[in-house]
């Protein structure tokens, strides 16, 4: 979005955030290779970068073209996405029925290790891609993928983390295994799926988040209790945001004091988590700083929980402070990191940062839409 001048309003905001997607974004970012891959970054002159492909990447950019087609953009969306999908399924998935972790540059597949943050988007990109494409397979394709991932079942509750696993043990992969379950559960109907939502949400109230002061913690021990010391008081606001967002979405359903949670979390990142205009990186328990750089992916999720509680002019702060990072010297590209003195980090812009993009802009456009 171009410096114009400041939006009153969420509808003028909506319509300049239409405006960068439609025309700026989706073509730059919605295309893949012979191979069906999606460019993993792409530079400020417009070059994809000759790197490895995660495939947590190529499952948001699946998700993400799917979203630009159903909020109304008229480019070649479907395209890419069927080509994606199909290289996903014919080369990133082991005969085992896991999916790998990285493709070379050229899509042969590379790490072969199979990861839980990794499955959560694959399931999320499965349960978007079969309404966007009208193949309900892909939502037994993610049950099938499901029944794989009961095997990593942790005796403590949650999942264990795969073939990359290690201490300590992580919310965010479960978060995001969340947000496929909604997804799918959405999608498909299928109980499967709002069964592992209970699940999740039951233990983010439970172990995640901290009944004190009602911030998210990042990090735990085996059992869950939290670590000791800087690792287990950290708290991540953008994570605050995502989650209290999320847990809104999930409110709607039978899950007890949802709502509550949801409210806590976001007013902890919203009294601690801002700084200079844009949700920062880090800070502790207390509330105290500890890395005031700010990425973009927080600002998106500062929107979107924003918007889920109905404050308009926080979500308007918080759009704001979005545009920065899309004032780039190529249109539809974005910076990833801002510095304590508001300066951005020149480098690639990273693909991964389009799910975050798309996710909260369609929240912006849905929410004017709806008004």
């Amino acid at each position: 979005m171009t410096a114009e001048a400041r939006w009153t309003s969420l509808a003028e905001a909506g319509a300049a955030a239409r405006r960068w997607l439609f025309e700026d974004a989706a073509p730059l970012w919605c295309n893949t290779d012979a191979r069906g891959l999606f460019a993993e970054r792409i530079d400020m002159r417009g070059r994809s970068e000759s790197v490895a492909r995660r495939v947590r990447v190529q499952a948001r950019q699946i998700y993400a073209a799917c979203e630009l087609g159903r909020l109304g953009w008229t480019g070649d969306w479907r395209r890419p996405v069927e080509a994606a999908v199909e290289n996903l399924l014919a080369h990133g998935r082991r005969a085992d029925g896991f999916f790998i972790h990285t493709f070379t540059n050229e899509g042969e597949p590379l790490d072969l290790r199979a990861d839980l943050y990794d499955h959560a988007f694959t399931l999320f990109a499965l349960a978007h891609a079969g309404r966007a494409l009208d193949r309900p397979e892909l939502w037994d394709i993610a049950g099938a993928t499901m029944d794989r991932l009961e095997a990593w079942r942790h005796p403590k509750g949650g999942f264990r983390e795969g073939e990359i696993d290690g201490p300590p043990r992580r919310q965010n992969p479960h978060m995001h295994l969340l947000e496929a379950a909604l997804a799918l559960w959405q999608a498909s109907g299928r109980a499967r799926w709002k069964d592992l939502i209970v699940e999740i949400t039951t233990l983010c109230g439970q172990r995640f988040i901290d009944s004190k002061t009602g911030a998210l913690t990042e990090y735990f021990a085996d059992d869950w209790s939290r670590l000791a010391g800087a690792e287990g008081a950290l708290v991540e606001p953008g994570h605050c945001f995502e989650w209290a967002w999320l847990l809104g979405k999930i409110a709607q359903s039978d899950v007890p004091d949802v709502p509550l949670l949801s409210g806590r979390l976001a007013g902890f990142a919203q009294r601690f988590g801002i700084a200079g205009g844009v949700a920062i990186n880090e800070v502790d328990l207390d509330g105290r700083l500890v890395a005031r750089n700010a990425r973009l992916w927080p600002q998106t999720e500062r929107l979107k929980s924003a918007l889920a509680r109905r404050d308009e002019e926080e979500a308007l702060r918080a759009v704001h402070g979005l545009r920065r990072y899309l004032q780039t010297p190529l249109a539809g590209a974005w910076y990833d990191m801002q510095m304590p003195d508001g300066t951005f980090v020149e480098q690639p812009a990273p693909a991964s940062s389009f799910y975050h993009i798309v996710c909260g802009l369609s929240e912006l456009l849905t929410t004017v839409d709806g008004a």
